[in-house]
């Protein structure tokens, strides 16, 4: 089945950094871009980076301007998988971080929206 599995959340200190994984599995992962959202207790859920597939030219990003310059988004095809590296990181980015895939293609006539159970980043001292 298609799915989504997220990992590297935990606690870490202002200034710190984590780098977050998204292994895919049960479609095309090379033919889709893949986001990052997170979500903070009583605030709505949030793009934080985009990476397109890539599939000839390379793959291009795109970041939240919260995040932008602090954290990185690459994907490794033949992996199937989507990392976030995040650094220099803030109480603020606390969050839960989840990964997905628009509309991914299964079957004949369906399109899925596909989402990880999501990983908890918590920045505290």
């Amino acid at each position: 089945q298609v799915q989504l599995v997220e990992s590297g959340g935990g606690l870490v200190q202002p200034g710190g950094s984590l780098r977050l994984s998204c292994a895919a599995s049960g479609f095309t992962f090379s033919s889709y871009a893949m986001n990052w959202y997170r979500q903070a207790p009583g605030k709505e859920r949030e793009l934080v980076a985009r990476i397109t597939s890539g599939a000839s030219a390379g793959s291009s990003t795109n970041y939240a301007d919260s995040v932008k310059g602090r954290f990185t988004i690459s994907r490794d095809n033949a992996e199937k998988t989507v990392y976030l590296q995040m650094t220099a990181l803030k109480p603020e980015d606390t969050a839960v971080y989840y990964c997905n895939a628009h509309n991914v293609v299964v079957g004949n006539n369906r399109y899925l929206e596909v989402w990880g159970r999501g990983t908890l980043v918590t920045v505290s001292s």
